[in-house]
């Protein structure tokens, strides 16, 4: 039997492609029965994420399990086979190992160096267990793959490549501003309570992000979520059902979501609904506009204080409230009076002007402002459809880290809305610089394929050597009996001896061609040793069978 593995993944797949062939849970398993049914496949694991879908199996036929792989696949995924197969890699033996122990350090990620695909790779080994179609190979290679990744992060500086896709998605929405500073006193809405979710929703309260709300269709797994967020010196965070979703929005600066809905969870429409009643959440708080004491300003508002009015240069002039907004048509006023009132100021009497003296900008001035006060007033509500502006201010933040996507790619259309997905993660991680510790890391992955394809080796040999001790115990076993039979006279104590005697004798033969053996089945080619081995020693090959049955069905083996 043989490692292979199928897959498809964001280095060999548009996202749109991706997105379609998407797994739900429901889907995996389904796969993962309908592959163990199939007849070239004997053990097999599914590593779906929102970048990758993979199925390992253990096949004794590469051309057969190719075709029947890839054939489940397009079954399972809804993507016709046609369409999916100019998408799909294959990888065998150790070349398959070889890319689960990349895909564990971080090397194949769209974030290089990112951790969270170990927790992946760590479900799909338990489910591949939960549901008994992980054998020995896929047991052993994804607890292998695990430790390999392990070692990567602790003995290299893998982690300064990257980050987690959350991490590298705000830093997209901060748009080049310190992800700290932006995420300080934001009110965010996570949409979901998965892994994916959890996760986003711990990175922002890390941010020390103001609020978190969280939404799930199932309440009670939001209000879990939202209690460990909210433990003492945590953030403020609380647990509300998808229906309160659109309400929420209109009050968010920021929203991430990860479900497994199948599909849109946000809409254009709903999120420029949300647009048009978004509110600012909190106090505003009061500005002092008081002018310094001994001002002009002070002065002028001290005197109307005591007068108990304000000048008005309108009725001043003799104008009636229809010509004071009549505008430059109207007739000329007669020259106004003095004001009264403003004890210590020198206002000539007939001034034209300002009565302090200051003159009104010009026309043109004017009109820029209130093309600033109008664009203000249209960025505070804006009506579903309208396109945002270029180097608009960003009033909703959106972060979709589903696959399929949770929210309308149309919603970038929208004035004051940015949005980040796995599509545009994917242009923006293409540029990322890349650690001079990837080199040191591909090297582990290098050292640990070999060693693991050589206890594999070693591995496949000792139940034909277990056979191999198993049945010169029974010989001697029958010899002993043998010679009892013949020499009745002999008491306990000689009878022990003798049977110890040629147990000793028997060891030793086959101790030394026992350990070489292993020695060269872990070398490349080493597996035809077994086959000789049986043949040599003329082995029953159902107890070799029985032996390797007896391992693969221990209860404490490959347990994650």
């Amino acid at each position: 039997m043989s490692l292979l593995v199928v897959g498809l993944s964001h280095r060999s797949a548009p996202v749109s492609v991706l997105e379609r062939a998407s797994l739900a849970s429901d889907s995996q398993i389904k796969l993962l029965q309908d592959t163990l049914a199939a007849e070239p496949a004997t053990e097999a694991a599914v590593l779906a994420t929102c970048n990758r879908i993979e199925l390992y199996a253990d096949v004794d036929k590469f051309h057969a399990g190719v075709a029947e792989l890839s054939m489940l696949l397009a079954q399972h995924s809804g993507v016709g086979l046609e369409e999916l197969t100019p998408y799909l890699y294959v990888h065998y033996e150790d070349r398959a190992v070889h890319h689960l122990f990349s895909v564990a350090c971080g090397l194949d990620s769209m974030v290089v160096g990112e951790g969270q695909i170990l927790g992946q790779i760590k479900d799909a080994l338990a489910l591949g267990q939960e549901l008994h179609t992980a054998g020995r190979l896929i047991n052993d290679l994804f607890q292998q793959a695990l430790r390999v990744g392990k070692r990567a992060h602790s003995e290299t500086g893998i982690d300064r490549a990257g980050q987690s896709l959350v991490t590298f998605g705000l830093q997209q929405l901060a748009d080049g501003a310190d992800v700290e500073e932006w995420a300080a006193d934001k009110r965010v809405l996570v949409i979901g309570a998965g892994s994916m979710s959890s996760l986003a929703a711990t990175t922002l309260a890390r941010l020390g992000v103001r609020e978190l709300v969280i939404a799930n269709r199932t309440l009670e797994r939001a209000e879990r979520l939202a209690a460990v967020l909210a433990e003492p010196d945590g953030v403020a965070a609380h647990a509300v059902p998808m229906a309160s979703v659109g309400e929420e929005l209109t009050r968010a600066d920021v929203a991430v979501s990860c479900t497994g809905a199948t599909g849109l969870v946000l809409t254009a429409e709903s999120v420029a609904a949300a647009l048009a009643e978004h509110v600012v959440p909190g106090p505003v708080s009061a500005v002092d506009l008081r002018a310094p004491d001994g001002s002009l300003v002070a002065r002028l508002a001290a005197t109307a204080a005591r007068d108990g009015r304000v000048h008005d240069r309108s009725a001043a002039a003799g104008l009636s409230d229809d010509d004071a907004g009549a505008g430059r048509g109207s007739a000329p006023s007669p020259a106004p009076q003095t004001p009264a009132g403003l004890d210590g100021l020198d206002v000539p009497a007939g001034a034209d002007g300002c009565p302090v003296g200051l003159e009104p900008p010009p026309a043109e001035d004017l009109a820029q402002h209130g093309a600033w006060v109008d664009n203000a007033a249209r960025s505070v509500r804006t009506g579903s459809g309208a396109r945002a502006r270029a180097n608009g201010p960003v009033r909703l933040a959106l972060l979709d880290l589903a696959m399929p996507r949770d929210i309308d790619g149309a919603v970038h259309r929208l004035a004051g809305v940015r949005l980040v997905d796995i599509e545009s993660l994917a242009e923006a991680s293409a540029d990322a610089p890349m650690a001079a510790d990837v080199d040191q890391v591909r090297g582990i992955v290098s050292d640990e394929v070999a060693a693991f394809g050589a206890a594999q080796r070693a591995a496949h040999i000792t139940p034909t050597v277990v056979a191999l001790r198993a049945m010169a115990a029974d010989v001697v076993a029958g010899e002993v009996a043998r010679l009892e039979g013949r020499l009745p006279g002999l008491d306990e104590k000689q009878r022990a001896e003798i049977g110890q005697t040629v147990r000793r004798v028997v060891d030793k033969l086959l101790h030394a061609p026992t350990v070489r053996v292993k020695q060269l089945a872990g070398e490349p080619g080493g597996a035809g040793y077994a086959d000789a081995l049986r043949t040599l020693f003329d082995l029953d090959p159902e107890t070799v069978a029985s032996v390797s049955r007896a391992d693969m069905n221990d209860p404490n083996r490959g347990r994650v």
